[in-house]
């Protein structure tokens, strides 16, 4: 199957530098169309300028690609809105969004500033969700739309000095999760993202203490876990080839993998009366046993399905 996205207009956030200047320059090579959305700043977050963005955008023309650039910061409404509009103005259509744009400001938790966890907050979750309503609409209407959400191993599965990031990125996972049903009937479809690259943002997750655990993982052959490798499973989320929804994909090096939230086999108490302390100690192991299967909810109602499924064949109803 070949990815084409001729005819299509894709926006992609924070695409200056780093992951998504692979992502902006792989889909124009693709025939689509690019919004190059780049407020220009440094990996904190200061400085804007316009110079990153009108980069991409002039290597994207340079290769006979289409592409606009627009400065705006996804961080306000405003911004948001300014970013669909230049869309809709260059191209006329919106058909993906890739929501990259993202800042980094690490410290242990008591040491994290006010400012630092809400420029954190509002670049990536606020960001994330004002960008995403913007386009909303007029994928509604078009009955057609790719959105991609960049979320973070942080929030997954943690890391130190990352309280405000991982909170921000746990969001982002939460948005999507809820997305995912409304854009289903639309057939908008919503996957996310935990990328791991030697990028601007990726020199600031600790690569020293990373890399001594398996160093071929930071270092494949010669080179380094370049932003190239992640660019091909973001492209393909953003595209009509992909046909799924609800779905996080792991990024690490050469490996793809699905990330997912879970529910153990659990225990079902009885029915006579609602758990007490004692005996949810006592019965702890097998609540966390894993080896007796793993569920995966699509959505709150179909884990309420599960529950339900599992008392009744343990008649216990």
């Amino acid at each position: 199957m070949t990815v084409d996205f001729t005819g299509r207009t894709v926006i992609v956030t924070g695409a200056g530098g780093g992951l998504g200047r692979g992502y902006a320059l792989d889909i124009a090579r693709r025939g689509g169309n690019v919004v190059v959305n780049d407020l220009g700043g440094n990996v904190v977050g200061d400085a804007g300028t316009s110079e990153m963005a009108d980069k991409v955008v002039a290597q994207i023309r340079a290769e006979g690609g289409n592409a606009v650039a627009n400065y705006a910061s996804v961080a306000t409404r405003e911004g948001a809105q300014s970013i669909a509009q230049t869309a809709l103005d260059s191209f006329g259509r919106i058909d993906a969004l890739i929501n990259n744009a993202g800042n980094l400001r690490n410290a242990w938790f008591d040491e994290v500033s006010e400012a630092d966890r809400d420029s954190l907050i509002s670049t990536h979750l606020l960001g994330t969700w004002n960008v995403t309503q913007a386009v909303w609409p007029h994928m509604k209407k078009a009955g057609y739309g790719r959105i991609v959400f960049t979320a973070s191993a942080v929030a997954a599965f943690g890391n130190q000095t990352q309280a405000a990031y991982g909170a921000a990125k746990g969001g982002i996972i939460g948005l999507m999760n809820v997305l995912v049903q409304e854009g289903l009937p639309h057939n908008i479809l919503c996957n996310g993202l935990l990328p791991n690259a030697d990028s601007r943002m990726g020199e600031q997750m600790k690569p020293e203490e990373m890399a001594p655990v398996y160093p071929h993982v930071m270092k494949i052959g010669p080179h380094t876990i370049v932003p190239e490798y992640v660019v091909a499973p973001v492209v393909y989320m953003a595209s009509e080839a992909c046909t799924t929804t609800h779905d996080l994909y792991s990024v690490m090096g050469r490996r793809v993998a699905r990330a997912f939230v879970g529910v153990t086999e659990g225990w079902i108490n009885s029915a006579d009366a609602p758990a007490t302390a004692e005996e949810i100690a006592a019965n702890i192991d097998t609540i966390r046993d894993q080896t007796r299967g793993v569920h995966i909810p699509a959505s709150l109602i179909d884990e309420f399905r599960m529950v339900g499924e599992q008392v009744e064949a343990a008649g216990k109803a």
